[in-house]
């Protein structure tokens, strides 16, 4: 897996390598509001395969927007929360959420 290369150029190229995809500010969302293992993160989001999930995952623990916390027992527990920079992101997810609310209002009118 390649690193993800952030420049000050372009702040909305360096979003998009940060949380860009089909799944990244979904699971970023659903820790929103507190810790979750893997597998409530599964259901959450049922239409993500395991293997998405824990590639996505990785790649938000190694960006530093999520952090994955080893408990250590046996069997094992891990479990996933936010870094308050993960936590930066939260406004976009609702603006983006109040765009397609205006947007979907905008296309029924239309149609």
């Amino acid at each position: 897996m390649k690193s993800i290369r952030i420049t000050n150029r372009c702040p909305i190229r360096t979003t998009l390598e940060l949380v860009g995809g089909k799944w990244k500010l979904l699971i970023l969302f659903q820790l929103m509001e507190k810790p979750l293992r893997l597998s409530e993160l599964k259901k959450q989001i049922p239409d993500i395969s395991e293997k998405m999930l824990i590639q996505e995952l990785k790649t938000l623990v190694e960006s530093g927007l999520a952090i994955r916390r080893n408990f250590g027992e046996v069997p094992p527990r891990v479990e996933y929360s936010l870094t308050d920079t993960g936590r930066a992101v939260l406004p976009l997810i609702e603006e983006m959420r109040h765009f397609a609310l205006f947007y979907e209002e905008k296309m029924v009118k239309k149609g």
